[in-house]
């Protein structure tokens, strides 16, 4: 068996395609007797420095970002989709980038006040920005909170003097700590991104920094393995890592300690700080007090629906009968001038009805607690037969673990997930990369 990297920025389906893999039904397609929860995702494609391990959308900012441009860009991409989610409420909303946070506060504002003047934004809804603490200001962040951002992301990555220079990052260690002190004046939920596996780096030093992040008091850590992607300058020249067991045992040793810490490991990178009843008890959209877990990616890994704007941005959205997944213009001159003749879609497609059950098990699966067994009808708007035998399969290799109410990974699906979604894959096409989690681009 491989042993799953867990990267949730990466995933998008098994290494190698055993050609054993079972069938999945294709006789029938989607039926939904009520749509998926809404999320809207909105990308900011600019970065104050491309760092080497990057392969998202972001294009380092060597003149001022056109702001102003941008933000009539974004409304009018969103209204050019709103026949697709006429009268639908949007549960969260995400800021990513790239680097969101250099934009101004009025800029985030602006665009939240065209959101909300458009579509149903849920009164609780989380909106969450990224921020890179090199972009850091005190009175910035609090203007962010006066918009309406209520969840921060900050990529820390790490503490250390050494790593962040080999990483590229635009932050030494001090600033990475003033920027949490900062953030935690104005946001009491907060998530930092760390990175472990990184060059030369050691078991203890991964984990001084997952130390040093508990130490802050934040509620939700995002911990993420480097992997070293194409078209990155770390791909074009590699460098030294720790081997596979090293990082396997750093892996180990963040699970152990946050856990110890009273961290929830509710998803294959995250772990939220637990509160008075267990989260599984709580799937979402269903969130009690205190609840810290990212409910924007939870809806993702829920394989609810999400409305992706901005350049490069992707969306997978339900209709009664269908699931269409969408892929904005990708570079942001291009985007620009797209937005504005009414052309921001570049791609759109209806997902196969034989790919459905793969590409729900590859997102609900990284749920550590798994998922209810009736979230696969409602969806994917199809009976949970048409992934009997698969299912079966996994429960009998001991990957799974299911009743009439729950389906979940055991420990051993969730070390070899690769090995777990390879049974749904099927015949399926390999899905294209359609949104994106918080992550360490920013």
């Amino acid at each position: 068996m491989k042993r799953e990297t867990r990267d949730e920025r990466r995933e998008t389906g098994p290494a190698a395609i055993d050609a054993s893999a079972l069938s999945l039904s294709s006789s029938v397609s989607p039926r939904f007797k009520a749509l998926p929860p809404l999320s809207l995702y909105i990308h900011i494609p600019w970065c104050a420095r491309k760092c080497p391990y990057c392969d998202f959308n972001s294009h380092e900012a060597r003149a001022p970002a056109p702001e102003a441009h941008y933000v009539a860009a974004l409304i009018a991409d969103l209204e050019q989709a709103l026949p697709g989610i006429w009268g639908r409420r949007v549960h969260s909303v995400f800021f990513g980038g790239g680097t969101p946070s250099l934009f101004a506060a009025g800029s985030i504002d602006a665009v939240l006040a065209a959101v909300r003047a458009r579509v149903p934004l849920g009164a609780d809804a989380e909106i969450t920005l990224e921020a890179n603490p090199g972009t850091v200001e005190a009175d910035k962040f609090r203007d962010f909170a006066a918009a309406g951002i209520n969840r921060l992301s900050l990529g820390i990555q790490s503490f250390r003097p050494g790593h962040l220079r080999s990483l590229g990052r635009i932050h030494d260690d001090r600033e990475a700590r003033q920027a949490i002190e900062i953030a935690q004046r104005y946001f009491d939920n907060l998530n930092l991104d760390l990175m472990y596996g990184l060059p030369g780096q050691s078991l203890e030093e991964a984990v001084s920094d997952i130390e040093t992040a508990l130490a802050s008091g934040v509620p939700h850590l995002s911990c993420y393995h480097l992997t070293i992607e194409p078209n990155t300058r770390f791909h074009r020249f590699p460098p030294p890592l720790p081997d596979d067991d090293a990082t396997a045992a750093m892996q180990d040793a963040i699970e152990a300690r946050l856990s110890a810490a009273g961290y929830d490991h509710y998803e294959v990178s995250a772990y939220a700080r637990r509160g008075a009843e267990p989260a599984a008890s709580h799937p979402p959209p269903t969130f009690v007090e205190g609840d810290r877990r990212c409910r924007h990616n939870l809806n993702y890994w829920s394989f609810g629906d999400y409305l992706g704007i901005g350049a490069g941005a992707h969306g997978k959205i339900s209709f009664p009968d269908r699931i269409v997944r969408q892929a904005r213009v990708k570079h942001p001159e291009r985007y620009l001038e797209a937005a504005g003749r009414g052309a921001a879609v570049q791609e759109e497609h209806e997902v196969a009805a034989h790919a459905v059950g793969f590409e729900f098990m590859m997102n609900a699966l990284r749920l550590h607690h798994g998922f209810p067994a009736r979230w696969f009808e409602e969806r994917t708007g199809l009976p949970l037969a048409t992934v009997r035998r698969p299912l079966g399969e996994a429960e009998r290799r001991g990957l799974i673990e299911r009743d009439h109410e729950r389906i979940a990974p055991t420990a051993l699906g969730r070390r070899f997930l690769n090995d777990l979604l390879q049974l749904f894959l099927a015949d399926a096409p390999a899905p294209q990369p359609a949104r994106r989690a918080e992550g360490a681009s920013t």
